[in-house]
């Protein structure tokens, strides 16, 4: 199935702008896994009538990896580069299905001259839901699902409810892991970890998450981050690959639509 994405350009060439920019970020462009995310919240815009646009190959790393990694001036250089563009097409609002990019965009752009009004794709999701725009119809009741706390959208961010009413009203049966919300326990791959080796310890980080949410007995493990989507899947794969399911809110919400 094709989708139709317009570009940022592409609304300036017929003299017009969309109501939100999608900043699709690394993950949602280049790794496999991640691009099923990014095509499933395209599918839910297109279903709630959304006008957006795309960066296309104008958009470039939000810069996160290298700010966490410690390289500020590699920051500064790609967070400045973004801001212009973003800032040459009048951009107001971004949403994105990463939270390091959310968090990134959202809280050390403006420093730089980037001020925007940036969501996580969950909350504008809600938010459309909220406005009816897009009604669901929760075909996936009684389905068992734990929920994983992005650590740059729930402890970096205050994001914990949101996501978690979105399951609600999906239908999800929704079994909360021992550590979860503020005590939630990390995935592994925050701080620029997911691209080098695991610190020397008795067990990995992903495989530690992984196992709190498999003791939850359900069916599906829920997040709303690409790199926590890879990390506990690996750690599936590792403990009992078959157990339980990982998967974005967004693809959720497209499995239950057939979108």
């Amino acid at each position: 199935m094709s989708l139709q994405v317009k570009t940022m350009a592409e609304w300036l060439a017929e003299g017009a702008s969309p109501e939100i920019l999608f900043w699709v970020g690394s993950a949602g462009s280049f790794d496999d896994r991640a691009k099923k995310i990014t095509r499933s919240f395209v599918k839910i815009m297109h279903k709630a009538n959304v006008q957006f646009g795309v960066l296309g190959v104008e958009e470039s790393a939000s810069g996160d990896i290298a700010k966490r990694a410690g390289n500020e001036f590699l920051f500064q250089m790609q967070a400045l580069m973004n801001i212009e563009i973003l800032n040459s097409y009048q951009v107001k609002r971004i949403v994105t299905t990463c939270p390091h990019d959310f968090n990134t965009i959202k809280n050390e752009y403006s420093g730089l001259g980037g001020n925007y009004d940036v969501l996580h794709h969950t909350q504008f999701i809600y938010e459309l839901i909220h406005n009816k725009r897009l009604v669901l119809s929760g075909n996936l009741k009684g389905t068992k699902i734990t929920y994983h706390d992005p650590c740059y959208l729930g402890r970096g961010n205050g994001v914990f409810n949101t996501p978690r009413k979105l399951l609600k009203i999906i239908g999800l049966d929704l079994i909360e892991m021992k550590r979860s919300k503020e005590r939630s326990l990390c995935c592994g791959a925050g701080g620029a970890q997911m691209f080098k080796e695991p610190e020397k310890g008795s067990k990995d980080i992903n495989i530690l998450r992984t196992e709190e949410a498999l003791r939850t007995n359900v069916d599906l493990i829920a997040t709303g981050c690409p790199f926590c989507n890879t990390m506990l899947t690996d750690g599936v794969k590792n403990l009992n690959e078959g157990a339980a399911d990982v998967v974005d809110i967004a693809e959720i919400i497209v499995k239950s639509e057939k979108l």
